[in-house]
């Protein structure tokens, strides 16, 4: 368990959302909110589970999944501190649509339902904030969507490759991803099976355009990538 005023720190300095609240409201935000710690592998929350709160990912790298026919995951989205997950299902008063399961050590923060309502009724700048980022998170679904159904396997795991960079940036050496994802992971995100994900990382790896040392992957030739996730 992490300290709660510590925890309320981090969030407030590092997501923009939360820098809308009057001292009042962090006041109350600081009284009714828990944070949990969860190991690598751990599952935070299950599909058909009811959201009891706001979820902020403090620290850790999360993945949200959805199971398919015969049990197979399409990774829908990936999380890094501080950023929301679970809260489509909290704010449409649903069930969760998916699962989410940390992929290293991970701090979630749950801000209560009741004290997450107050302040979104009597602040109309953290409504806002908020409604922003359902936005942007509903714009990066639909592109998803796009890139899933109508890339070829080249360029979907070659736009997978990317956003991992993009979300979790490059390690000192300005290469390597700074996420370490198994190949099966890399798949259910790329929408492919497996054995195919295996076979285009090592061509991709023989083309120079990437390097793998295990579940490292560093970057050799960021531009022939691009090109490769564009023509899809």
């Amino acid at each position: 368990m992490e300290n709660q005023n510590n925890c309320i720190e981090v969030l407030v300095q590092n997501n923009s959302v939360f820098k809308t609240l009057t001292e009042d409201e962090m006041q109350l935000l600081s009284e009714n909110y828990t944070c949990s710690s969860f190991k690598k592998n751990e599952i935070i929350f299950k599909e058909a589970e009811r959201p009891s709160g706001l979820l902020c990912l403090q620290q850790g790298k999360v993945k949200i999944y959805k199971e398919g026919v015969g049990g197979r995951e399409q990774i829908v989205r990936m999380a890094k501190p501080v950023s929301f997950i679970g809260y489509r299902a909290l704010f449409a008063n649903e069930n969760h649509i998916a699962s989410a399961e940390a992929i290293e050590n991970s701090v979630v923060c749950t801000i209560h339902r009741g004290a997450l309502e107050q302040i979104l009724r009597q602040n109309p700048d953290f409504a806002m904030e908020i409604i922003r980022s359902l936005a942007n998170e509903l714009g990066f679904a639909n592109k998803r969507t796009v890139t899933l159904t109508q890339k070829h396997i080249r360029g979907r795991l070659a736009e997978s490759l990317l956003f991992l960079k993009d979300t979790y940036g490059m390690e000192e050496d300005g290469h390597t991803i700074n996420i370490y994802l198994s190949r099966e992971d890399i798949a259910h995100l790329s929408n492919m099976t497996t054995s195919n994900a295996i076979r285009t990382l090592s061509a991709f790896a023989k083309e120079e355009v990437i390097s793998i040392n295990g579940r490292r992957i560093s970057i050799k030739d960021l531009k022939k990538l691009e090109r490769i996730s564009d023509l899809g």
